[in-house]
């Protein structure tokens, strides 16, 4: 899942290769001669995801996939008619990592096409332990996760409702893959590409960057107007995925250029990923500074603090994500020793300045 802020204004010091232009849903756009810029629809309100198709000199290759909707597979169906034969194949699929909007259409497109699913190996396992949930109760660790944030029970029962909702937008998952680690490098489009990994927003996020031609597809390790959303889950409470996060975001500043053409998964391909990235880390430091002087004032439960960190209201229908990235930044600094948690009166957790 993609972050939940709202569109905001194109960043000031960011260059977009095409300006405002974008292709519609199915449509192409040249990135270079053997790299074609897509955009598939997406029924939330973040409208669309890049995909990418790349041609080798002996098949073609898919960057993402869209969700599984029939208008995404027509749109696929329309792309691949005149493209794929016997003699030039489409070869694999990659998938950046295992959320819906990436990799919704990936088992259908290599059943389809008899192509490879690569991915990395944390992505492709928990997409498969994900998909097991669909059709279970959601767990009692789950419900105790939730009410200790402070959920009332009309929340808690529409997370019972929607538990095991992931496998429903991911087709049928093939049953082997071909695992990308950082640092591998392979051939794609005629050049060598390597892969970097990131975490915080997903466990083993790939980016793919091609130093030949200075340009890097980063799903959604960089996007240039949206924040990628960074939680913690019921399925390991004490994590700290900020930290993996803003880690992640000082990788990429080691090992990309700074001039580096960035393809992103939403939003449009952009150069001034150093900018970014720093505008990234930054924003979360800042809004780690702004929880403290909120939890400085009395001690909080996870609800209360969604103002110091989104600087807005949140609405019902966001509850989940926010509730995840709040723990997320309060995680961080009881990490740091600066914040302590404990359990108030009524069984919600209280998280308070350390002394």
């Amino acid at each position: 899942m993609d972050g939940f802020t709202t569109k905001t204004p194109k960043r000031p010091g960011l260059d977009y290769l095409h300006g405002e232009a974008a292709p519609d849903h199915g449509g192409m756009m040249e990135i270079t001669p053997r790299i074609q810029w897509i955009r598939m629809e997406l029924p939330f309100s973040l409208k669309f995801i890049n995909v990418w198709l790349i041609e080798d000199d002996d098949g073609w290759t898919i960057v993402d996939t869209g969700m599984p909707l029939k208008e995404t597979r027509d749109a696929w169906k329309a792309i691949l008619e005149s493209r794929v034969t016997p003699e030039k194949p489409l070869k694999r699929v990659i998938v950046t990592h295992m959320h819906p909007d990436h990799v919704g259409c990936a088992g259908w497109l290599c059943y389809k096409y008899g192509a490879e699913l690569w991915m990395s190996r944390l992505e492709y396992t928990t997409c498969r332990m994900l998909i097991s949930d669909t059709g279970r109760e959601a767990p009692e660790a789950g419900v105790s996760f939730y009410r200790k944030a402070g959920w009332d029970e009309a929340a808690l029962d529409n997370y019972r409702e929607r538990f095991g909702g992931f496998g429903r937008g991911v087709s049928k998952m093939p049953d082997s893959f071909f695992r990308l680690s950082d640092g591998d490098t392979f051939e794609m489009g005629g050049e060598t590409w390597e892969v970097i990994t990131g975490n915080g927003h997903s466990p083993e996020h790939a980016c793919l960057f091609c130093p030949a031609q200075n340009i890097v597809i980063s799903g959604d390790q960089l996007l240039p107007r949206i924040s990628s959303n960074v939680s913690v889950h019921p399925t390991e409470p004490a994590a700290n995925p900020l930290l993996d996060w803003m880690s992640s975001c000082e990788k990429l500043l080691e090992r990309l250029p700074a001039d580096v053409l960035v393809l992103p998964a939403h939003n449009e391909p952009f150069r001034g990923a150093h900018k970014r990235l720093r505008h990234l880390i930054d924003g979360h430091e800042v809004a780690l500074e702004r929880l403290k002087q909120r939890l400085a004032e009395r001690p909080r439960k996870v609800l209360d603090t969604f103002v110091a960190i989104f600087g807005r209201k949140i609405a019902l229908d966001e509850q989940g994500m926010a509730t995840g990235e709040a723990l997320a930044h309060l995680n961080c600094l009881i990490y740091r020793g600066e914040v302590k948690a404990e359990p108030g009166p009524d069984g919600v957790t209280l998280y308070h300045l350390a002394a």
